[in-house]
């Protein structure tokens, strides 16, 4: 029996080992392509390391390319999404979770079945509200659809704040908190493993949108980084190793902030219940 649990194990590990190399492929090619000269990438093939390692690609990107702007205007734009997906979410998803209203389930369960919208459907009707309000190629155009909370982050939220002990809100009621203070100094803090998961989501989620802000944006002036980045590669231009240095500079960020808050993030996902 031991002789077989090895073997398993070692097939599981190896099983996962292989789905480690397959997810991290892309990213280390981008990496290794960014820091080439095009000369190399051209003569060598993408697979070749690269000799020698060079960063004139990311001096391109910021002096020729103008890449400064969509970076600002991305973490500008992610940064607005965050705070109000959070605010909106946690008092939507609060209000699903503890009070008390007619119709709250069967409202809870229609707004979440709009998870099932895609959101290619979405798109038009959503231009021509910007546009009849006059916020084509705006900043709050690219926030507002937003902004407002998610199902996602809803029900999360939700399914979290249902498993806080009743005795500790009932606790804090009798100190004297209202519902305000009873968010702010038991359910947020209890909850932060929670809130930084869908903060990582939000981030990574909005950060990488690139289907809205293509559609509602014209010119340089609100563009976002995924749309710079496309930009960079044309039918006649092939620009690989400026592409993949803006899309190395795209990810960086990302990996950061997981690495940062991964504990965060594994604590959330094992936790069943409240603890």
């Amino acid at each position: 029996m031991t002789g077989r649990n090895r073997l398993g194990d070692a097939g599981v590990y190896l099983a996962l080992t292989a789905g480690a190399v397959l997810t991290l492929a892309p990213f280390l090619l981008s990496v290794m392509t960014s820091v080439k000269t095009p000369q190399q990438f051209a003569s060598e093939g993408p697979l070749a390391l690269p000799s020698p390692v060079t960063g004139v690609n990311f001096a391109l990107l910021f002096s020729q390319y103008g890449f400064v702007a969509p970076v600002v205007v991305t973490a500008q734009v992610v940064a607005v999404i965050l705070v109000g997906q959070l605010l909106f979410s946690v008092f939507a998803a609060y209000a699903f979770a503890r009070l008390e209203f007619p119709g709250r389930d069967a409202l809870f369960w229609v707004y979440l079945a709009t998870l099932m919208v895609p959101q290619a459907v979405t798109i038009i009707p959503l231009y021509s509200m910007m546009t009849d309000l006059g916020l084509r190629n705006t900043f709050w155009a690219l926030v507002l659809p937003q902004v407002f909370g998610s199902p996602y982050a809803i029900f999360l939220l939700r399914e979290y704040f249902r498993g806080i002990p009743g005795e500790l809100l009932d606790a804090a009621r009798i100190d004297g908190c209202g519902t305000l203070r009873l968010l702010r100094y038991v359910v947020v803090p209890v909850s932060k493993p929670i809130l930084t998961t869908l903060t990582i989501i939000t981030v990574v989620t909005h950060w990488n949108n690139f289907l809205w802000p293509l559609v509602i944006t014209a010119g340089p002036q609100w563009q976002v980084i995924t749309v710079a980045t496309a930009g960079l590669q044309s039918q006649y231009n092939g620009n690989w190793t400026i592409v993949m240095a803006a899309t190395t500079l795209a990810i960086a960020p990302l990996l950061v902030l997981f690495l940062v808050f991964q504990r965060n993030v594994v604590r959330s996902i094992t936790i069943t219940g409240f603890r």
